[in-house]
């Protein structure tokens, strides 16, 4: 019963979050507004309900996530690029691919696929260096696109319960011989606030995910930029053996 308590709470809010689209809901009796709370509102939805309320729990919870990993100092440390420079400046190209092995984040992966190509010349270093960085790259996006999956997933289960409620609606309209607009209102009700859930999810989580894939580009391209200045001092190197 307490977890059946807290889902309708959380319907109940991600209602609230749609405070501008719902107030035509308001029902009109003896001449005074009376409105159903949110909790009323999101009881109405029956069990695809519920499933976008899980989606919306999982979109939140991944929000959170992506928002304390994707930084540039959990990308790309600053005292282990400090680090790294140090020793490739150095030339102890042994010990800077041992760090990067115990420091595993975008920036040790890739500096360290191209430390482990040296022996073959600088430009298969680079070959190597993008080859690592289009596959952090790729991870990165794979994580995040799971955002996307949830934004357009609420629209179709909006929908499902935009059928639902209709199919509730043309049962009572079956059984009663004159079904008055209360009669109604359940299925109406089930329809609309539905749709108004899915589309407001949809957009929401939509949204935040080009915000963060415009991020991960961005710090992509910056960290794949920092790996291959720390790598300038072997192209010098290799052409004054030249």
């Amino acid at each position: 019963m307490n977890c059946l308590r807290i889902l309708r709470l959380l319907g109940a809010t991600s209602l609230a979050l749609c405070a501008t689209a719902l107030p035509a809901f308001a029902l009109q009796e003896e001449g005074h507004e009376n409105k159903k709370t949110w909790l009323e509102l999101f009881e109405t939805t029956g069990p695809v309900g519920y499933l976008m309320l899980g989606c919306s729990v999982a979109g939140t919870t991944l929000v959170i996530e992506h928002i304390v990993n994707l930084r540039r100092d959990k990308l790309a440390p600053a005292v282990l690029a400090g680090d790294l420079e140090a020793l490739i400046n150095e030339e102890e190209y042994d010990q800077a691919v041992e760090l990067c092995d115990e420091n595993p984040c975008y920036l040790a992966n890739v500096v360290g696929s191209a430390l482990r190509m040296r022996d073959a010349g600088y430009q298969e270093m680079i070959a190597g260096l993008e080859a690592a960085a289009n596959e952090e790259t790729f991870k990165l996006n794979t994580k995040i696109s799971y955002l996307s999956l949830i934004g357009n997933v609420a629209p179709l289960l909006g929908l499902l319960g935009t059928v639902t409620g209709m199919i509730s609606s043309f049962q009572v309209i079956e059984t009663l011989k004159a079904p008055t607009p209360g009669d109604l209102a359940k299925g109406v009700y089930e329809s609309l606030v539905n749709t108004t859930m899915g589309l407001f999810i949809a957009i929401l989580f939509l949204t935040i995910y080009f915000l963060f894939k415009n991020k991960v580009s961005r710090l992509c391209l910056s960290i794949n930029l920092q790996s291959v200045d720390m790598l300038r001092h072997l192209a010098a190197a290799e052409k004054a053996v030249a």
